[in-house]
């Protein structure tokens, strides 16, 4: 990897947001190369730690190292290990130009929050003199120390803490590296950065059957440690080395940030998971003047990223809860959006709010888990006839349903000719002709790689709306649908 030119990054998603996500690094940042897997999108781009942290669909974001097929799985531990450590075991040049271009990327300005610990860059350099005799107290102390934290884990997945090596693989350890002057050379090109790091290592599939996280991890810790002269810390490390072995692929990265992008520091009280929320908001069409409704908007997730990512549009949400709208304002006044959203205590099915006033519509209907609503599937086309009555002719209905609403939407829908709209749960397509918004507001085709489902004949009982897509998304352990509507017609009196 050169520290100059478009640097390769990954970040991890939410299962059902890749799409979204390699949609957003193409838009946002001009990305190329974008690769979607299965809780990740790789992609190359020229930017700046600015630029990358303003990423609303993405959970971590990474320094891509190395990425390579799935590790060949023998019983043999030792092969195995050897194999792993080759992934980061590299000529001193290669983790010369990764520091620099890792550098680079952090600017050199201390911010504080900006890089994976509060001013990473003070490298607690020391005389050559003072390296030499700090490393030779510490090494035995560093090499018995592991790299790793836990780590957010996805379903299927582990994270653990790996083991302590003993007190003589250390002495050993420690021996054989003073012994091979050759190895000390090596260590010369790198050490005198001294940086301190840790291990994260996430294990799943056929390789967790034989190897631990704990075996890898430690491994992995040792190898760096010899190569490099790097001093071991848990606790508050300069770097994190990160790496994910499974049946897919064998990865390595470094993370870019202390925090998940999908930490806001404006929400307060956090309700529905942000990264979901901006997906639905980025649906929905919003324009410049645009008037965009959340009519059940419980703490006001939605309205916030909406309103941070289309600022010149108006927004409006209402909630039958005394306590849920005092939370929503609360968020708003924390977000500094005091003149971006209006609150209004109403029932979804009885707003007093003028027939075709809204452009779009967007809301996560209750689940019934925080919040249990009695016969709620019941009420869902009481809450849709008034949706569709304050929505606008070309507007946008966009809501987010669990999987038995989701049934009592397919039930509501009568199509010409065909079933009821099956969700898209992989990311993949039906018809790719529908269009979608760019993050800047403005219409744009849909990238390479959206689901979205599209069927002009497909009119619903509701006459006015048809459905213009069906995503799957995961909610942790709640599986939920993500539709949109588009309304084509004035709504019928009922």
């Amino acid at each position: 990897m050169s520290p100059c030119g478009p640097g390769r990054f990954f970040c991890t998603a939410g299962r059902g947001l890749e799409p979204f996500l390699a949609r957003e690094v193409r838009a946002r940042l001009g990305a190329t190369e974008v690769d979607c897997v299965s809780g990740k999108v790789f992609f190359s781009a020229a930017a700046g730690p600015g630029e990358l942290r303003k990423l609303r669909s993405g959970e971590r974001l990474f320094l891509l190292l190395k990425k390579h097929s799935p590790l060949t799985v023998s019983g043999n531990k030792g092969k195995m290990l050897h194999e792993i450590k080759s992934l980061v075991i590299e000529e001193p040049k290669y983790w010369l130009d990764i520091i620099s271009v890792w550098r680079n990327l952090h600017g050199h300005e201390g911010k504080k929050g900006d890089v994976t610990r509060e001013n990473p860059l003070a490298l607690k350099r020391k005389s050559e003199e003072e390296t030499n005799t700090a490393s030779k107290r510490q090494k035995t102390e560093q090499e018995r120390e592991v790299m790793s934290e836990e780590c957010q884990v996805e379903p299927g997945e582990k994270c653990v803490v790996p083991e302590r090596i003993g007190d003589q693989e250390s002495r050993t350890e420690s021996n054989t590296s003073s012994e091979d002057p050759s190895k000390d050379s090596r260590e010369n090109h790198t050490a005198n950065e001294q940086l301190s790091f840790r291990v994260s290592c996430r294990c799943s599939g056929a390789i967790a059957k034989i190897l631990t996280s704990q075996e890898i991890g430690r491994a992995v810790g040792i190898a760096l440690m010899k190569q490099c002269g790097w001093r071991a810390d848990l606790r508050d490390p300069d770097l994190e080395i990160f790496v994910h072995l499974n049946d897919i692929h064998s990865v390595v990265g470094i993370p870019l940030f202390r925090f998940p992008l999908a930490n806001r520091e404006y929400i307060k009280t956090a309700g529905l998971r942000s990264t979901v929320a901006w997906a639905m908001a980025s649906l929905a069409e919003i324009h410049t003047g645009a008037f965009v409704l959340d009519p059940m908007c419980g703490l006001g997730t939605i309205l916030l990223e909406a309103a941070k990512e289309w600022p010149e549009a108006c927004y409006w949400g209402a909630d039958i809860s005394d306590s849920q709208l005092e939370g929503a304002d609360v968020n708003i006044r924390t977000a500094g959006l005091m003149n971006k959203i209006e609150l209004l205590k109403a029932s979804a099915k009885a707003l007093p709010l003028p027939s075709e006033s809204f452009d779009a519509v967007i809301s996560d209907i209750p689940f019934g888990k925080k919040f249990k609503i009695r016969n709620d599937a019941q009420f869902l086309p009481d809450i849709l006839q008034e949706m569709e009555r304050v929505i606008r002719v070309g507007g946008t209905i966009v809501l987010l349903l669990s999987q038995d609403l989701r049934k009592c939407m397919d039930n509501l829908t009568t199509c010409a000719g065909s079933d009821s709209p099956e969700a898209i749960a992989d990311g993949t397509s039906e018809t790719a002709t529908a269009k979608a918004p760019s993050v800047d507001g403005n219409p744009s085709a849909v990238a390479d790689g959206v689901g979205e489902s599209f069927c002009s004949s497909r009119q619903m009982r509701f006459g006015s709306l048809v459905p213009d897509g069906v995503y799957g998304v995961s909610l942790g352990k709640t599986e939920a649908f993500i539709y949109k509507y588009r309304k084509i017609s004035t709504a019928r009196n009922r």
